[in-house]
């Protein structure tokens, strides 16, 4: 599994690169915070809303601490997406939030 640190995920961003980013908290962490621009989808639902990720594009996971994420990226690995661990998740995020 591929994983990069929350650090190089804000430079891409900072460098103005075009990331997809999916949040697989739970409604009540994302309400604290979360990177701008990511998509919520709860780790549970990653399942059943996979017809809203896109096989051509590369996405990078996160949750809290990179277990969840984790867990979603080797399930969509299995299933041939293009996807990126966040390591240490938001507990590692110093960057915006909304």
């Amino acid at each position: 599994m591929k994983e990069i640190s929350a650090k190089q995920l804000q430079e891409k961003i900072e460098n103005g690169e075009q990331v997809n980013i999916i949040d697989v908290r739970e409604d009540f962490e994302v309400a604290e915070g979360k990177i701008p621009g990511a998509k919520h989808i709860p780790l549970g639902e990653v399942g059943e809303r996979i017809n809203e990720l896109d096989k051509d594009k590369h996405y990078y996971f996160v949750c809290r601490s990179g277990g969840r994420s984790g867990r979603a990226c080797e399930y969509l690995e299995h299933l041939g997406y293009n996807v990126t661990n966040v390591e240490g998740g938001m507990l590692a995020w110093e960057g915006e939030t909304e």
